[in-house]
């Protein structure tokens, strides 16, 4: 919806069917092995689909023009005063910190740089060159390849 909406992208009948499907699939599944389900955790997980396809189409239409490694570069940035803020209010005591091994502090870092950071520079670049709505429906994959994953 946001790649018709912010992208200027308009798919064929088609493409909204298999859409639909997919969503339907993965709604059904959740609901079919999600046992008891919390409404406000329902919610806030809609709430976090509908915020992320709106980043997912901004990002991608900023791209056309920017480019992905400076579309996140930015996001990052503009993010950085909110996050600064939230991690000094989390922040464990000291003592705590002793406690986390390297292996912890590496694998933070790992999903850091290259999660965050490098991955999104290759997703943009994804969503421009492929389409935004037609490359965002691998989205839909995503949490049957969390679960086969884990």
């Amino acid at each position: 919806a946001f790649a018709v909406l912010r992208g200027g992208e308009r798919p064929r009948p088609l493409f909204w069917l298999f859409s639909l499907t997919g969503a339907g699939l993965v709604v059904g599944y959740a609901l079919m092995n999600g046992g008891e389900a919390s409404a406000v955790g329902d919610l806030l997980m809609l709430a976090a689909v509908v915020v992320c396809g709106l980043g997912y189409a901004e990002g991608a239409r900023l791209s056309r023009t920017l480019g992905g490694w400076q579309v996140i570069s930015w996001a990052l940035l503009v993010a950085l005063p909110i996050m600064l803020l939230l991690t000094v209010v989390n922040l464990p005591a000291p003592d705590d910190f002793a406690r986390v091994s390297a292996p912890a502090w590496l694998s933070f870092g790992y999903v850091s740089l290259f999660s965050m950071l490098i991955g999104f520079v290759f997703w943009y670049r994804g969503l421009v060159q492929g389409g935004i709505a037609a490359v965002g429906q691998l989205q839909l994959f995503q949490p049957f390849m969390g679960l086969g994953l884990a």
